[in-house]
């Protein structure tokens, strides 16, 4: 084989085996999917901020490394955002976005890994679930779960609680949530645990299986999503046993967590499905239900206002998916599992462009914030 030969040979190899980049195609002219910004965790190390409007990206940098999970501070003002190793955190301000702060509840003797965390609104605490593994002479002796109370500004625990809630709580099955005014956490395990703030004892607890109404049958809590409920709501799915006819049915409940009460409005019949995942829209008019088989995804688009599944259609299917409506909601993001953003229509129908990062993102991150979002100098297009 020829010098040139050779190396034609070596192009066409390059080109058939190498990862291309993904050319960012035009959205349709006077489409836009918003002016808010799309925030996410990154394997690099990373919160990646990406402009609705442009596509255009920007990286800050995290000095606790690769982020495990992102909260996003009810005013929208700042991420607080856990590390990988589940023992490390960081505060990044939304608007100049840059690292504010950085702690960590661990030393040489000891690993506090947070299995769940939430801050308060006026950012002045934060509320951690942890489990301590003590380093001793001859082993590692694991502490049971306890809450701890973290001042955000002296940069130490004030309190501790045993936890006597759940048996055995993870990451996955466990959340908190403060009230507007900052007086009650609601902890989300097998049931809703109320907390007095000030003293950190239980006030109430609901059990969410249980119905509303006589005639109904008892709810099944499925996914829930409350990024864009008013302060003590969520929305979620649930799947109810239909007293009369029983069957299993799959509705939409909207729940109020001071009034303990939920306002569901049924879908239909629990699909057969391996699991499905929820969003409602930031405007709360439309709802998604993104239904998974494998090798094959359906989306449901939900108008709220009706109860009405206004479409059906199967989407292209990724090893790992969820889907965001984005912020004026008239765009769908389809993404994870990679470091490509997919805007399609709102109904899913027609792919409109696809976005690539640089790095992967991570599982769980993805977050929208709305309004006209800062212009610091881009990183990449």
């Amino acid at each position: 084989m020829t010098r040139s030969n050779a190396s034609a040979a070596l192009v066409l190899l390059c080109a058939l085996v190498l990862p291309r980049h993904l050319e960012a195609q035009p959205l349709p002219k006077g489409f836009s999917p918003g002016n808010g910004t799309i925030w996410m965790g990154s394997y690099s190390g990373h919160l990646t901020a990406v402009d609705e409007a442009t596509g255009v990206f920007t990286k800050v940098p995290l000095k606790t490394g690769a982020p495990f999970a992102v909260r996003l501070s009810a005013d929208r003002t700042r991420f607080y955002v856990q590390s990988a190793n589940m023992e490390k955190f960081e505060v990044v301000d939304a608007v100049t976005r840059q690292s504010v702060d950085s702690f960590s509840l661990s030393d040489a003797r000891k690993h506090v890994r947070a299995l769940t965390y939430e801050v308060d609104p006026q950012h002045k605490t934060m509320v951690i679930v942890a489990r301590t593994a003590t380093r001793q002479i001859d082993r590692w002796e694991i502490s049971p779960v306890e809450i701890l109370i973290y001042d955000l500004a002296a940069h130490a625990v004030t309190r501790t609680i045993p936890w006597t809630i759940d048996p055995e709580p993870t990451p996955y099955s466990l959340a908190l949530r403060f009230s507007p005014d900052g007086r009650l956490l609601y902890l989300f395990g097998h049931n809703v645990t109320v907390l007095d703030v000030a003293t950190m004892q239980e006030v109430d607890s609901w059990d969410l299986s249980r119905p509303v109404d006589a005639s109904l049958g008892r709810f099944e809590p499925g996914p829930w999503d409350d990024t864009f409920d008013p302060q003590g709501r969520v929305t979620s799915l649930f799947e109810m046993q239909d007293a009369v006819m029983h069957r299993k049915l799959l509705v939409i409940g909207q729940v109020d967590l001071a009034a303990k009460t939920v306002e569901t409005f049924p879908l239909g019949p629990v699909p057969e499905a391996d699991g499905y995942s929820f969003h409602v829209s930031p405007d709360r008019r439309t709802a998604h239900v993104l239904l998974a088989e494998i090798g094959r995804h359906q989306l449901w688009t939900i108008d709220m206002a009706s109860h009405q599944i206004t479409s059906r259609v199967d989407v292209p299917t990724r090893t790992r998916m969820q889907m965001r409506a984005s912020s004026n909601g008239q765009a769908l993001y389809i993404y994870e599992a990679g470091r490509t953003i997919e805007i399609y229509t709102a109904d899913g129908r027609t792919k409109l462009k696809t976005i690539e990062l640089d790095s992967d993102m991570m599982y769980a991150t993805f977050t929208i914030v709305p309004g006209t979002p800062a212009a610091p100098k881009p990183t990449a297009k």
